[in-house]
């Protein structure tokens, strides 16, 4: 019974209530209260999936958390899509372009300056970052620069053979990527180094009951911060467009909402020491982000006949060069040190700050 009533449990359920009583649509109050119980949610969902990938192990436990990740992504991007039509054809790609802007720069860089911070330097697996950073770039540029220059479509947009071609792509590129991750070369993604605080720790011996109940509270936890999300998106919206901002930021927060509990357990995770596993989380959140949500996307929008912008401009398309080839030269020494923290931070502000004035 103690394992149902925490606070991992009693917050996703009293944000379930808050959101079928209606009481947020019309009151600045419960928006408010709505806000928290998201962001504490988002806590729960991180709380949830490390019971689980403590019970299932690396590199499977890293994977759960970002398949849910995109789950919730997907389901907001669609939601929207279908909600708001034609005014939501670049959220897609306004999205995508955020989520994968922080995690190479924002998760990566903090992971990298506070595990360096706090332990100097730390190792991980190189063979592991190569296959990784492989994956993203090739999905990289079907999904989010081609679109800019190919000529069947006038505009960034893919034509429809063209946007089926590029699900595909990310569909191959992704499962073979998991392929490797979870068989072929699953020993290049566990843990190097030791974690300093194992010693110290008595063994977490996680039940099945434990076990189901946090699958089945972090599936409650992932839908109820996919409903919110969508139903605090207008109040979001206004905000920004009140205070003369561009309406592209949208994407930055929605995103940044996505992307919490990766961010919680991959700092954690650099914090003890145990940096592959925070490079698993990001470079795979990276590589699931847009090589699951961009097929989805594409399905839906070729279904119900929706026009998608997924091409990047010429500049967005430059800071992303930066990023992806700044997190190579970062990664490619097998050891970390603060410099390559602060670098990808620098880039993580200058995208944002290019985004407020362009």
């Amino acid at each position: 019974m103690r394992s149902l009533i925490q606070w991992t449990t009693v917050i996703p359920v009293l944000a379930w209530v808050l959101f079928f009583s209606g009481l947020v649509d019309n009151s600045g109050l419960f928006q408010i209260i709505a806000s928290l119980l998201l962001i504490f949610s988002v806590m729960a969902a991180v709380h949830h999936s490390e019971v689980i990938a403590e019970r299932v192990g690396e590199p499977y436990g890293t994977i759960i958390l970002a398949i849910s990740i995109t789950v919730i992504e997907v389901s907001i991007i669609v939601s929207l899509m279908m909600t708001e039509g034609q005014a939501a054809v670049s959220l897609a790609r306004d999205t995508v372009y955020a989520a994968t802007m922080l995690i190479l720069n924002g998760i990566v860089g903090l992971c990298l300056l506070i595990g360096s911070l706090k332990h100097y330097e730390q190792d991980f697996s190189k063979p592991s970052v190569t296959i990784a950073l492989v994956s993203l770039i090739s999905i990289v540029v079907f999904t989010l620069v081609f679109p800019t220059f190919t000529e069947s479509v006038s505009g960034a947009y893919y034509s429809t053979p063209q946007l089926v071609f590029a699900s595909i792509a990310c569909l191959v590129i992704y499962g073979c990527f998991l392929f490797a991750q979870t068989r072929k070369y699953r020993q290049y993604f566990l843990t190097v180094g030791k974690d300093e605080d194992e010693e110290k720790a008595v063994p977490i011996l996680i039940s099945n009951r434990i076990f189901i109940i946090s699958l089945l509270f972090l599936i409650v936890c992932l839908g109820i911060v996919v409903l919110l999300a969508k139903t605090l998106s207008p109040t979001i919206e206004s905000i920004i467009t009140s205070y003369s901002l561009p309406k592209t930021l949208v994407g930055i927060v929605i995103a940044g909402i996505i992307l919490l509990p990766e961010a919680i357990a991959a700092i954690n995770a650099a914090r003890k020491n145990r940096l592959q596993t925070s490079i698993n989380l990001s470079l795979g959140s990276a590589l699931a982000s847009i090589g699951l949500t961009i097929p989805s996307v594409a399905a839906v929008c070729i279904y119900y006949d929706i026009p998608i912008i997924l091409g990047l401009d010429i500049k967005s398309i430059i800071l992303l060069g930066l990023s992806v080839f700044t997190v190579m030269l970062s990664l490619s020494g097998g050891k970390t040190n603060i410099v390559y923290g602060v670098v990808l931070l620098v880039n993580l502000f200058a995208f944002v700050f290019l985004m407020i004035y362009p």
